[in-house]
């Protein structure tokens, strides 16, 4: 079975850095990896997606902050999360489909979530 399996959430305080990780296993890595985030009571909204070219793609919101990147020998992708505010708090997904998307319908695989809590 095709399997996503995310890492790395935890508390943070505003201005922080960590880095999430997402492990794929029962395939090679897909043409597209994205991640998504989730705040109670929101929709779930698109982060950050990386084609199997390198090609990196990312909501106006972290633009600048975030970074995604993805490593073949590990069947691994990343999501660096710089300079944390309080908005970022979220579950965030993985997820992989075909082609690059901000929608997540368009992806056919996710993860269960890793938690991002963000403090002021």
């Amino acid at each position: 079975q095709v399997q996503l399996d995310e890492s790395g959430g935890r508390l943070a305080q505003a201005g922080d850095s960590l880095r999430l990780s997402c492990v794929t296993s029962g395939y090679t890595l897909p043409n597209v990896m994205g991640w998504f985030r989730q705040a109670p009571g929101k929709v779930r909204e698109f982060v950050a997606a990386i084609s199997w070219s390198g090609g990196s793609y990312y909501a106006d919101s972290v633009k600048g902050r975030f970074a995604i990147s993805r490593d073949f020998s590990r069947s691994t992708v990343y999501l660096q999360l710089n300079d944390l505010k309080p908005e970022d708090t979220a579950v965030y997904y993985c997820a992989a489909g075909s082609a690059p998307a901000t929608t997540a319908n368009e992806y056919d695989y996710w993860g269960q979530g890793t938690q991002v809590t963000v403090s002021s």
